[in-house]
């Protein structure tokens, strides 16, 4: 099988920007909009979606690799980094800390220049024991065997992707890099796409070449946008397209220099990303008119533990007394009061039915 890499071209890539143009300036547009309505948020507004998307970043980032983080630890260390004061800190495991430390530094410092030593780094934290499950790997340098990307049992594998090998990563790694530092004049966007589709290509590492590749995918967009803040998560809507994702990357690596058909499916992703943060800001916005209403309201915390869960729309399930008293460590009558006094203040309204299957959800302004 002849791979893109193997092309005489290689890595001189081309697409149709006629037939492109016309989805980048849509998508342009709507990334200036919603740039636009974040500037118009206060500064706590912002630095709420900037946590909200970083945390998902690195949640959809992990599970597009099959991984699942704890979202607490997960938010928690980002907001550690990004020095935010929120309630319900929790420590982070050493596995977390690195995922959150390639990433926010991947966006937080994107016009800082992408180079060996830095992707180095981001591979050392992202495997902090020197193993991937319990294989042991190269951490933190260039993997000096073949890379195959397959699936199946064994005995029936499928080989979707072989990556160039590895006597030819010192020069298809400085091409790469000496690229990223100047794109030239080429469209952000269709640079965000190429920089992702590159590095992946050339699979330079043993492991977490996806992660880093979305991670660059990143950085490219922020140095796009000159801003360190992310208000939405390229990896949350992969994650939704993850299937067309690994399709399409495989149908363009065993094909011809043209990579048209991969351009248009990322920016048409960055597109949805952009949608979906449209309306993460209607709840950021939602949160902060319901905390103005109680602002002078004296709560306790085991309530603004609850209430921001219910906020947050990552409570599972329906809220019930027996849910209160085992999320806040409290006993059944203690929540039943805490619920009783925000039922009160009109925070929250008791749902029709009763006995055992009683729930509660929040009274939110139209």
């Amino acid at each position: 099988m002849s791979y893109i890499w193997n092309l005489d071209d290689w890595p001189n890539l081309s697409w149709d920007l006629e037939q492109l143009t016309p989805l980048l300036t849509r998508v342009s547009h709507e990334q200036g909009r919603l740039l636009g309505k974040m500037e118009g948020l206060g500064f706590d507004l912002r630095n709420e979606a900037h946590l909200r998307t970083l945390t998902d970043d690195v949640l959809k980032s992990s599970e597009i690799e099959g991984e699942n983080l704890p979202a607490d630890q997960v938010r928690s260390s980002i907001a550690r980094r990004l020095r935010l004061e929120i309630s319900g800190l929790v420590p982070s495991d050493r596995e977390i800390e690195g995922v959150v430390e390639m990433m926010t530094d991947a966006t937080v410092n994107y016009d800082s220049p992408l180079t060996e030593d830095r992707l180095y780094a981001w591979h050392a934290a992202l495997f902090p024991t020197g193993r991937s499950g319990m294989s042991k790997i190269n951490v933190g340098k260039w993997r000096t065997g073949d890379m195959t990307v397959v699936s199946g049992p064994i005995g029936n594998e499928k080989t979707h992707y072989e990556a160039p090998p590895a006597d030819r990563l010192p020069n298809e790694m400085k091409a790469f890099l000496e690229w990223f530092a100047y794109t030239g004049p080429m469209d952000p966007l269709l640079a965000a796409g190429l920089a992702h589709f590159w590095f992946v290509t050339i699979h330079p590492f043993d492991d977490g070449n996806g992660r880093i590749a979305r991670a660059i995918g990143d950085m490219a967009l922020a140095r796009a946008e000159d801003s360190p803040k992310r208000f939405y998560s390229m990896s949350a809507q992969i994650r939704a397209e993850r299937n067309d994702y690994y399709r399409l990357l495989e149908q363009t690596q065993k094909n011809g220099p043209d990579i048209t058909h991969w351009m248009e499916w990322f920016i048409s992703c960055l597109h949805g990303a952009i949608n979906g943060a449209n309306t993460s800001v209607g709840t950021i916005l939602q949160k902060s008119q319901f905390w103005q209403r109680f602002a002078s309201e004296s709560l306790n915390e085991r309530q603004i533990k609850i209430l921001n869960r219910l906020l947050d729309g990552n409570f599972e399930g329906k809220l019930t007394s027996s849910k209160w008293a085992k999320m806040t460590k409290s006993s059944q009558d203690t929540a039943g009061r805490d619920i009783n006094d925000l039922i009160e203040r009109g925070a929250l309204k008791k749902e029709p039915g009763g006995g055992r299957s009683t729930s509660y959800s929040l009274v939110l302004e139209d």
